[in-house]
């Protein structure tokens, strides 16, 4: 039994340590999201998404959209984004991970779900899904 867990413990210190690389270029991957949206700066902003990344919500029902085209047409230079950024989880399995972020404005917050993929050595965005929670008026 001691053996056991001597070999549980190894490994789970081995995967752990495994992972750190990846944990450290998907969180990379979604700053790229998170201050190309804040500075307003699509090139850096796409740098987080594959080519053929979709966007997915509720809004008049559902929605599908090319994440990249929507973002183009979206985002205008301008002054900084008023906004509070942060990764809440990320959770990897193999080249499979998803992260969640919150994005903090005066009035709501977005809360997105990124559903990223280990691409010839890349992190990259395939999927986003968000939700848009309404602040309570005190």
């Amino acid at each position: 039994m001691k053996n056991f867990l001597t070999l549980f413990l190894v490994l789970t210190v081995f995967v752990a340590n495994a992972q750190e690389p990846d944990h450290k270029l998907i969180e990379q991957t979604v700053n790229y999201y998170l201050e190309g949206g804040t500075n307003n700066d699509f090139e850096t902003l796409k740098k987080a998404f594959h080519k053929t990344a979709t966007m997915k919500y509720i809004r008049d029902g559902y929605q599908e959209v090319n994440a990249l085209e929507f973002f183009k047409k979206a985002m205008k230079p301008g002054p900084k984004q008023d906004r509070k950024t942060r990764i809440v989880n990320i959770d990897i399995s193999g080249h499979a991970a998803n992260a969640r972020l919150e994005i903090e404005y005066p009035t709501f917050t977005f809360i997105d779900y990124m559903s990223l993929l280990k691409i010839e050595g890349e992190w990259k965005i395939v999927n986003k899904i968000f939700y848009r929670k309404k602040h309570d008026k005190n």
